[in-house]
């Protein structure tokens, strides 16, 4: 479970930022939001990997943090849509220079991979 917010020092805004941000799909999930709305099901087959357990907790510490909104359709079968807010969208330039950032690291730096093997030629 992650601390509190609250409780992250006043001195460092980076580790304030990184405590609503980091981890390995919050920034994955703001990216594909970015979009538009996108319902549960569709947030998981855009994010291979990911658990519905995770899923579901990454989405609801970003709705406590004000950057997603969930909206709860009452009908049947239920539909729940998620979508960013405007604190949400105010991310969309970082997640997507870290995206762009993240290729070329990718490309450039570790064409091997993280298994330190470059593919076959």
């Amino acid at each position: 479970m992650r601390s509190s917010v609250e409780e992250a020092p006043e001195h460092c805004a980076i580790e304030f930022a990184m405590e609503m941000l980091g981890g390995r799909w919050k920034l994955a999930i703001l990216k594909q939001l970015a979009t538009g709305t996108h319902r549960f099901g569709e947030l998981r087959r855009a994010l291979p990997g990911i658990t519905q357990r995770m899923l579901t907790r990454q989405l609801r510490e970003l709705e406590a943090d004000s950057l997603v909104t969930r909206t709860v359709y009452r009908e049947v079968p239920p539909r729940v849509e998620y979508a960013l807010t405007e604190v949400g969208h105010s991310l969309d330039a970082i997640t997507e220079e870290l995206d762009k950032w993240g290729r070329w690291y990718r490309e450039t730096v570790r064409p091997e991979g993280p298994s330190g093997r470059r593919p076959p030629a």
